[in-house]
């Protein structure tokens, strides 16, 4: 869910407009400003998170101190877990770059560059929060002309640079295209500001899975690859000599196959005498 503050100016309205494009369907934009502070008070976070049942947010907003603030975060039990602040240095929209765009619902490839990922805490969970916000849905597979989009990240010099590129596939002379990258916007560089991060025992019982969720295998069941289930019933093995067959009702002869046996000529073997 996006969510707009009191006080967001021009720049964070579009850039949650932007985000929302790129999350459509999965995502909730509140175009009304809602007068709250996620750092001081999470009552508002947490009820808008019941009412959309969202456990992912954007909160936007804007002030002297904090120049154009989003903030990322996410929930465990529609309780807050953890937020990162980030402040927009530099911002170009998607209506600024005139170049095709990638149609809704796409599933972006991720890509994350910079050692400061691997190195500290608030840029690891800022990496996770990037993850589950932008993923898309859970698939077994991607095919290749499927990879239309691709979300860089960038952590160099205590920044974060965000470019959104559409991916082109040319012709390379054999079977595998060769790729080339065109910039489609939105394009953010971001700087971290506060942080707000659950401790480690939270953060593991978070990521605990339920059983009820686990998918349990079923023995002698299988699919095929268009969906079609088939069953596998193991049975004793049986005596074919003492099948009734003749009470059957589908070996009954019927009056026709009579008629056809009267039709055909007897032959017999005994002699005919001439006169």
């Amino acid at each position: 869910m996006l969510i707009k503050g009191g006080n967001a100016n021009n720049t964070v309205t579009q850039a949650l407009k932007d985000i929302y494009a790129i999350k459509k369907p999965y995502a909730v934009l509140y175009k009304k400003k809602n007068m709250t502070r996620p750092f001081e008070d999470q009552t508002s976070l947490e009820f808008f998170a019941k009412k959309s049942d969202c456990s992912l947010f954007i909160f936007g907003s804007h002030n002297k101190k904090r120049p154009n603030d989003l903030i990322f975060g996410r929930m465990y039990d529609y309780h807050v877990l953890d937020m990162i602040e980030l402040g927009v240095e530099k911002y170009v929209s998607l209506k600024e770059i005139k170049n095709c765009k990638c149609p809704e619902g796409t599933k972006p490839l991720l890509i994350f560059a910079g050692d400061a990922f691997e190195m500290s805490e608030d840029y690891r969970r800022l990496k996770s929060l990037f993850i589950d916000f932008f993923r898309g849905p859970t698939v077994s597979g991607v095919r290749l002309a499927g990879l239309e989009h691709v979300l860089h990240f960038t952590a160099v010099d205590g920044k974060v640079f965000m470019r959104s590129y559409k991916v082109l596939m040319k012709k390379s002379g054999c079977r595998t295209p060769r790729i080339e990258l065109e910039e489609m916007g939105p394009s953010f560089d971001f700087v971290v500001r506060r942080t707000h991060l659950a401790s480690d025992d939270l953060f593991k019982l978070s990521l605990k899975q339920p059983k009820a969720l686990k998918a349990k295998k079923k023995k002698n069941i299988s699919h095929d690859a268009f969906g079609t289930k088939f069953g596998r019933i193991h049975m004793q093995k049986q005596d074919l000599s003492k099948l009734q067959t003749r009470k059957m009702k589908g070996l009954k002869k019927r009056p026709s196959d009579t008629m056809e046996a009267e039709d055909e000529p007897i032959t017999s073997t005994k002699k005919v005498k001439q006169n």
